[in-house]
């Protein structure tokens, strides 16, 4: 599976040490503070408080990915989400 320019964001996942992934994805889901939600393309501007869980999101070639986070904020804007974790 391709992305296409028409689905596609840039996904930031941001430690106090490092960028630990960059990169195009069609899709991230995020443990938010009052629950899951999920971000596709276009998505309405937003900050939200991110709770203990997983950031799952599926990256260009079709593979799904995971990474486990403690909690954090989530910033998305202009298909591009970023992701600050602790």
């Amino acid at each position: 599976m391709c992305i296409n320019q028409f689905n596609k964001m840039t996904l930031k996942i941001i430690s106090a040490q490092q960028i630990e992934f960059e990169g195009e994805v069609t899709s991230v889901t995020l443990p938010g503070a009052m629950g899951k939600f999920q971000v596709l393309n276009n998505h309405a501007a937003l900050i939200a408080a991110l709770a203990s869980g997983q950031v799952t999101y599926v990256t260009g070639d079709g593979e799904t990915q995971t990474r486990d986070i403690e909690g954090g904020v989530a910033d998305i804007k202009n298909n591009v989400v970023s992701v600050c974790m602790y």
